[in-house]
């Protein structure tokens, strides 16, 4: 899998690189087991900072997408498991995507609707990666 940087977005790097190897982990491009990069390697790859790295690889493990070993380094997880927390941390962003939703006028039934739209783009995206 590819990793692209974007040095014009208005997302952090690090964000950035957490979100491409959650979407890479739903699409089946990184499968578990897998290891990834060093930090060192990656952030020498991409010419950015290794602590930026390091920042996404920490978020990756934290939210169990990933596994650090020091042997092996940073292995994609066997499984990810639907918690409370990650119910509740995913309510959060829900809440945000909703409230700018409500600024810039879309109704609920359009919220929604491009809600499940998205849902399902993602779904499409993980059995094209079989």
């Amino acid at each position: 899998m590819i990793i692209e940087i974007n040095t014009l977005s208005h997302s952090p790097i690090y964000e950035q690189l957490r979100d491409q190897v959650v979407i890479g982990i739903a699409s089946k491009k990184l499968l578990p087991g897998e290891a990834l990069p060093s930090v060192r390697r990656l952030a020498a790859d991409l010419g950015i900072n290794f602590h930026t790295v390091n920042k996404g690889y920490t978020m990756l493990c934290d939210e169990g997408y990933i596994v650090m070993d020091r042997r092996k380094g940073a292995v994609v997880a066997q499984t990810q498991k639907s918690t409370s927390e990650f119910t509740s941390m995913l309510s959060g962003k829900l809440l945000l995507n909703a409230a700018e939703a409500v600024c810039h006028k879309l109704s609920e039934k359009e919220y929604i609707a491009l809600c499940g739209r998205e849902y399902k783009n993602a779904l499409a995206v993980s059995k094209e990666g079989i």
